[in-house]
């Protein structure tokens, strides 16, 4: 890292570490203030305005040397990151909940920050049929795209990353402790691949334990990061509710799938559906629903390929799709006479192409290239 780097993250990792101040806070001193290095050149009075105590001030302006110069050097390592609330790559969706974390550490791919993420969570004690769905609904959600979003925990967290690896797409893991060390350590030939195509991502300092109270908290982060949740499998009292009902107060989509009446991990998803959550059978209910929240989303590549490749990528009846279409705003009868496809094909491949950001709906259900 060059000076002015090491400096930022110094700053940052002065703010954020201050005893008793934390997301909330720190999202007000920046407000005023604009900068963390503005926040240390202030004085103790203009401080205390905010509500600070003195213990507090006196940990902002004299933190612990020491750890930020551990920290630092974690940093220093290849593909470790801290992504701030100010940087340009932090996620839009993750900046719009309440009490959003002002730092993330992270190790691999950072550009998978700006990708399109769907999470997907259940329980850890999974039936093999839950595993099965996991992976399957994963890889499908990868090629349609999307990049998965879970917690590297036992069970279905597990088999949604696995998933998403095996479909060569992109994948995020949320870790309730210090990036230093895997939990479950069992993880740790996972994570590493994961790091390869996607993120793994905390809030925590990186020699942080994996304390219990860190996971529920956590999750906050997983539904914030993503356009929707869908919950495999999950007992009344599964912790990926906690999940769920975060991403129902930040606004995403809640999708879960129905089991048997007599499947104890039913009844949490049978409970979600109650709800208003939507039932889900096939990728293509969720697709459907994501569709207009994804255009609202910065426009950016949804996985390490499609940003190096885009089109020249696409299977050979998208390219045939997209060349039909030319530039002009057509119909799904008329892309269905021009291809030859049929019409469920061509109705699928256009949800695709448009979490994609590649072609655009307009009224009537019409639809336009974008790219």
């Amino acid at each position: 890292m060059d000076m002015d780097t090491t400096q930022n993250h110094t700053d940052w990792l002065s703010l954020t570490q201050a005893s008793g101040i934390g997301p909330a806070i720190c999202n007000k001193l920046l407000l005023e203030f604009k900068s963390p290095e503005a926040i240390l050149s202030s004085d103790h009075n203009n401080l205390r305005q905010f509500g600070l105590s003195d213990d507090s001030i006196n940990s902002l302006l004299e933190p612990d040397q020491e750890q930020i110069n551990k920290t630092l050097e974690w940093l220093n390592q290849t593909n470790h990151h801290l992504i701030t609330y100010l940087d340009d790559d932090y996620p839009e969706l993750l900046k719009s909940i309440h009490s959003p974390p002002m730092i993330l550490f992270a190790i691999g791919q950072r550009q998978a920050l700006g990708f399109l993420h769907i999470a997907i969570v259940g329980s850890r004690n999974p039936t093999t049929g839950g595993k099965r769905l996991a992976e399957d609904f994963a890889s499908e959600l990868s090629r349609s795209g999307l990049s998965i979003c879970s917690g590297l925990a036992l069970g279905i967290d597990y088999h949604s990353h696995l998933g998403a690896l095996k479909a060569a797409g992109s994948t995020l893991a949320v870790l309730g402790n210090g990036l230093n060390s895997i939990y479950p350590a069992r993880h740790k030939k996972i994570a590493h691949q994961i790091i390869e195509n996607g993120l793994l991502l905390s809030e925590y300092l990186p020699n942080t334990k994996p304390n219990p109270g860190n996971f529920p908290r956590r999750n906050r982060i997983i539904s914030g990061m993503s356009l929707g949740v869908l919950v495999v499998e999950a007992a009344k009292r599964s912790g990926s509710l906690i999940t769920a009902n975060y991403a129902l107060e930040q606004g995403r989509d809640v999708f879960a799938i129905p089991g048997s009446i007599h499947n104890p991990l039913a009844r949490g998803t049978h409970s979600l559906i109650k709800q208003g959550a939507k039932l889900v059978e096939t990728v293509n209910d969720i697709l459907e629903e994501l569709s207009p929240m994804a255009n609202v989303v910065l426009n950016r590549p949804s996985t390490l390929e499609d940003s190096q490749n885009g089109y020249s990528d696409l299977e050979p009846d998208y390219k045939l799709l997209l060349d039909s279409m030319g530039y002009e705003i057509v119909s799904v009868d008329k892309l269905v006479e021009l291809t030859g496809l049929t019409a469920d094909v061509v109705s699928s491949m256009l949800l695709i192409l448009e979490l994609q950001g590649m072609i655009g709906s307009q009224h009537g259900g019409k639809y336009c290239r974008c790219s």
